[in-house]
């Protein structure tokens, strides 16, 4: 995983691939998804995201090419090759469509299977990160969660593969670059993807074999395990329901912003499948009975009603062969596809709707409304001029955050920060939705107006025109780079296909943009703005088909939907006999018991897997050259040489933090969206977003801050975390002939950004504070591990003063700063940045990272040189201290506060939630112990079987997982969507012994080693972008780890023995230091301390 985000943790649920669900503009949410690991993966050979962070990742904004057309990945094969791919047949298919997707070099040919009626996309290209998916259209009348629950089902063992969980065995053991599944609220997709033809079509094997084939619709146990079921394990326990989907929806039920999307949804579609809740209401599921599961899979799960999906460097034919050997028992379904048609929602209201409903808070919130008003689009299908022209109509009113509506929303004063985000168009209708949260009861009627008003504007003023430009400019650079980071291109491209075939319509349709493009430009070029002010008004200021749904605070909710399920449950026990209670007593029993089952040799073995003699010893190693003082700038410049880029350059400035004061650090987060959203030099706040996206491909301000190796140290040794680099981080990315654009405004923004923007910084707290709340409410595990660090190194207290539970109560004093006492928080902050830019030393912590092709790095040269000579600060400076060498001067305060804030102790924070979210942690190796790779396979064999079995499959917790880092030697426990509190904390506990228990099993089973092996290094080989490539390059050079020290580590985690478990096992049974940070509902706190539990409270919500 790159080391670019503020904490490994944070990205287990991030859930990057979200980012690109759908294709170019489309927007839109899937209701649910597995939980396979979000752990993300390491480029580096220890797991590098351990040592550094930064405070938020590049954001994803995008540019033109100036005159000419923008470059985009040619992924395709070479045409003669492509030709010959669109050609290959096979008896068993029918070709339906040939098509060549000329905007993304992709060869691809429809098939339709003969006999059982399936339809398969096959496109071919040069990429060897390969992808196969296959999707059902499984629209559900209800909101009992059926195809999310038959989503998470089908996975646990089928006809071939005899295991409990194949899942978990691929996750164990496979070298897969994605490996999941989700649930829309019409559609179920499993994809799965590898750069090793031999594991991806392993993987293929067993996904197909699990949908087609699935042990769930014959076992009730799976149904009970993954849905939901009634647990007692003695009669004078009350009943509880358990289920690992249960347990997921609760903890989704208990997010504000959950809430109020799911409601505006149910509001807006009254008649079709939209307006049920596919993920599953929690007051619902429970109505869902097996027999009704099992016909849903009957139903849905037909070939003749799916569409498979291949993309990537293999080969057709096999692709082709291999289906068919699936296909071939089937016979085509007439009815199949009839019965999944999902019907068009017609505009029926012919006044717009209200609607109400409470959401939890705690006792100590505010009680602030939230408000969002919806319009349903279209009730007939767009145009692909349509689809391109609304969605940028939607960047113009939303995309950015001088974009008009989003802008006159946040400084309206009405409310904390927006909701809704403009478009969402990934399903078969389009949506609008926009409002605000944190809204004072009395504004909510002001609110809406405002909306109102502001749409009528822009109908009658329109959009200006370097507004116009600014938009297209970003959507066609988007368009051309095609640019998906490490998450897989072919499944951008099948999401994409899907929200036209899903439908019955072409899937490659949907991939194309040259010509709506063209045509759009011709229009703007023609009538200017006229064309975004007529679909404005069509779609949604004309349109009553709109509703308005407000959520009002309860602070007794929480405690009332415990009493209903309470009730609920005593109720059905009430009405049981002694012989029915016994029955839900032995099948309590005979749940827990399959579930702590181990699967045979046997079931194992017929689990498709690598083995070692499959994987590469070699570390991948990314290009660097370190020119220092660069021209006598003073300035380290660092370049990567690609193979290709595409004509564009990316670009890193890094400028060290060493000199502020440490009250300072806290505030870092506020300065750095400052810089970027307040404007800069000549430029207001408007302009510079406009200038950046008409002449950029994008541009942020983070910060990164790691340990690292001080010179002439052990490299495989923990490092006591003192030596530190702190950079403030200015990256962006344009075309080549456009980086001297993307310099002068690197360099205005960092110098000259607009620090005296009294009410923008007041808006910029408000959906800061809206946002950490969100987090703390919906991620608490990575809160509650970002707190346990913060107790054991400064880097981890750092993290947490920036991001963590404590960076909300800065944000409320600063707040309250911003609006008391204005000009003090000004002075900070303009003295922040004179000693960040202090003329005497800033040259010398500067680094210019560059990254691009040979001719890109050539073409960019003079603007390197430009740049170089017009940054602040003098060449022959003063020096910084050597951090190498010496202790960081931020290092003796932290430790002060470390002390005093943040003690080695259990702690609990309050949230109102149905769920929680555990974490225990401490110290496996100390300052000074030598850790080896193979630590890294104990963990993550940890993670993937034990944790899995013991806090999800068995405790009912939508995730369990856990963390370590070989440079720190913290190892922590994690739990994600936890129904327990306490017992979780057991599971935790005996860890140590399922170690040393495995250690000893596996002398007699080498199979099981090597997939735990295999799954290791799986993690540190993910796909990379260009720009990730070049950023992870510098991240290594700048944590001073070197080639020799990855490629040992990898050779380490390649010979890992059973001896190696035991030791780790002996470690963490002695954790030295070991604290626990929580965070769960007031009533869940008090049940555990009933059970010897018990911590520090501390209400936050």
């Amino acid at each position: 995983m790159p080391i670019s985000t503020t904490s490994a943790v944070r990205r287990l649920t991030a859930m990057a691939m979200v980012a690109y669900f759908g294709f170019s503009l489309r927007k839109g949410a899937v209701t649910a998804f597995s939980f396979a690991t979000f752990a993300g993966r390491a480029t580096g050979t220890r797991a590098s995201s351990t040592l550094a962070s930064s405070s938020s990742p590049l954001k994803p904004a995008f540019a033109r090419r100036s005159q000419c057309e923008a470059p985009g990945y040619n992924f395709a094969l070479s045409s003669t090759l492509a030709v010959e791919s669109m050609d290959v047949e096979h008896p068993a298919f029918e070709v339906i469509q040939k098509d060549f997707v000329s905007e993304y070099g992709a060869a691809t040919t429809l098939y339709r299977h003969k006999k059982s009626g399936a339809e398969l996309l096959s496109v071919s290209n040069d990429d060897e990160n390969k992808v196969f998916g296959i999707t059902f259209r499984t629209p559900p009348e209800d909101s009992t969660g059926v195809p999310h629950i038959l989503e998470h089902s089908v996975l646990c063992g089928s006809r071939k593969y005899k295991t409990k969980d194949p899942f978990v065995q691929l996750l164990q053991g496979s070298l897969q670059t994605f490996l999941n599944a989700f649930t829309y609220p019409d559609r179920t997709c499993y994809v799965v993807a590898s750069q090793n033809e031999k594991d991806f079509y392993n993987l293929v094997n067993v996904y197909t074999d699990a949908v087609f084939h699935p042990r769930a619709i014959n076992d009730p146990m799976v149904h009970a395990q993954e849905g939901w079921h009634l647990e007692l394990e003695n009669k004078e326990d009350p009943l509880t329901y358990k289920g690992v989907v249960y347990n997921e929806m609760k903890g989704v039920y208990s997010s504000p912003d959950s809430l109020l999307n799911r409601a505006s949804q149910r509001s807006i579609f009254p008649d079709t499948t939209y307006g049920v809740d596919s993920g599953g209401d929690p007051k619902v599921i429970p109505d869902l009975s097996f027999e009704q599961f099992a016909a849903f899979h009957g139903k849905f799960y037909h070939p003749s009603n799916s569409r498979i999906y291949f993309c990537g460097d293999d080969d057709v034919y096999k692709r082709l062969e291999l289906m068919d050997e699936y296909l071939s028992e089937f016979d085509a379904l007439p009815e199949a596809k009839p019965a999944s048609v999902v019907p068009w929602q017609k505009k029926v209201y012919t006044e717009p709707k209200r609607e109400q409903y409470p959401y939890p808070i705690g006792a100590d919130q505010p009680e602030t409304h939230m408000v969002m008003v919806n319009w349903l689009m279209n009730d007939e299908p767009f145009t692909a001029f349509e689809e391109l022209t609304i969605g940028i109509m939607d960047r113009l009113l939303m995309g950015t955050t001088s974009s008009i509506l989003r802008k006159t929303l946040t400084e309206s004063g009405l409310g904390e920060s927006i909701v809704g985000g403009g478009l969402s168009d990934e399903l078969l209708q389009a949506t609008f939705s926009v409002g605000l949260k944190g809204v004072k009861p009395e504004d909510v009627p002001k609110v809406e107006q405002l909306i109102y008003d502001t749409l009528d504007k822009v109908v009658e003023e329109g959009f200006e025109e370097d507004d116009i430009a600014s938009s297209m400019n970003t959507v066609e650079f988007q368009l051309r780079e095609f640019n998906t980071g490490s998450f897989p291109k072919g499944l951008s491209f099948m999401l994409g296909a899907m929200t036209k075939w899903l439908y019955d319509e072409s899937p490659t349709e949907a991939l194309k943009f040259e010509k709506p493009l063209a045509e759009l430009k011709a229009k703007i070029e023609e009538s200017g703005s006229q064309v975004f002010q007529d679909m404005i008004k069509k779609y949604i200021v004309n349109n009553t088909h709109r509703t308005t749904v407000e959520l009002v605070p309860s602070t007794s909710l929480e405690a009332e939907e415990t009493k209903e399920e309470q009730d609920r449950l005593a109720q059905i026990k009430a009405g049981l006999s002694d012989s029915e209670l016994e029955e839900i007593i032995e099948k309590t029993k005979k749940l827990k018991e399959l579930q702590a089952a181990e699967d045979t040799p046997e079931e194992r073995a017929t689990i498709p897997a690598l083995e070692l003699k499959d994987l590469k010893r070699e570390t991948t190693e990314y290009p660097i050259a370190v020119s220092e003082n660069e021209n006598g700038s003073g300035v380290t410049v660092l370049r990567h040489e690609l193979a290709s880029t595409s004509g564009i350059a990316y670009g890193a400035l890094a400028v060290d933090l060493s000199n502020l004061a440490v009250d300072d650090i806290p505030l870092l987060p506020l300065f750095t969206r400052v810089m970027m959203e307040t404007g800069a030099g000549p430029y207001d706040q408007v302009a510079l977003s406009r200038q950046i996206g008409i002449h950029t491909g994008g541009i942020s301000v983070s910060t990164l801050t790691t340990a690292v190796h001080p010179n002439g140290s052990d490299e495989s040794t923990v490092v006591d975390g003192n030596h530190l680099q702190t950079k403030l981080m200015v990256r962006g990315k344009a075309t080549s002939d456009k980086t001297d654009k993307l310099f002068e405004f690197m360099k205005l923004i960092l110098t000259e950004a607009n620090l005296d923007s009294k009410t923008r910084v007041i808006e910029i707290l408000k959906e800061q504070k809206s946002r950490a709340e969100s987090t703390i409410r919906g991620s608490g595990h990575a809160a509650a591990n970002m707190r346990m660090k913060a107790r054991y190194r400064v880097g981890g207290y750092i993290d947490e003063m920036m991001s963590g539970i404590s960076q909300l109560e800065t944000i409320k004093k600063l707040l309250k700063q911003a609006e008391e006492d204005w000009p003090s928080l000004l002075a900070r902050l303009e003295n922040m940045r004179n000693v960040i830019l202090d003329t005497d030393y800033c040259r010398d912590g500067m680094i210019l990272d560059v990254t691009g092709d040979a001719g890109v790095l050539e073409s960019v040269q003079p603007a390197i040189n430009e740049f170089l000579t017009s940054l602040p600060g003098k060449s022959d400076g003063k020096k910084l201290p050597n951090f190498y060498t010496e202790e960081h001067p931020w290092v003796p305060r932290l430790k002060e506060l470390m002390a005093e804030l943040a003690p080695i102790e259990d702690e609990g924070f309050v949230v109102p939630t149905q769920v929680s979210y555990v974490g225990k942690g401490g110290l496996v190796f100390e300052e000074g112990d030598k850790v080896t790779g193979a630590a890294q396979v104990v963990a993550r064999f940890l993670r993937t079987g034990y944790l899995w079995d013991h806090v999800r499959v068995m405790g009912g917790a939508y995730g369990g997982f856990c963390t370590f880092s070989p440079y720190s030697g913290f190892f922590s426990f994690l739990s994600y969507r936890d129904p327990n509190l306490a017992k979780t904390i057991d599971v935790y506990d005996a860890a140590a012994d399922a170690v040393l228990t495995a250690a000893e099993q596996l002398k007699d089973d080498p199979d099981a080693l090597a997939q735990a092996i295999i799954g290791t290094i799986g993690d540190m080989d993910g796909a990379l972008s260009p720009d990730q490539k070049g950023f992870t390059a510098m991240q290594r050079w700048l944590i001073n780890e070197s080639a020799e020290h990855r490629q040992s580590y990898r050779e380490q985690i390649l010979d890992t023995k059973p001896e190696d478990f035991k030791a780790f096992g002996e470690r963490l049974k002695s954790l030295k230091k070991p604290s626990v940070a929580v965070i769960s509902s007031q009533g869940s706190f008090e049940k555990a301390a009933e059970q010897g539990k018990e911590m520090k409270l501390k209400t936050v919500l």
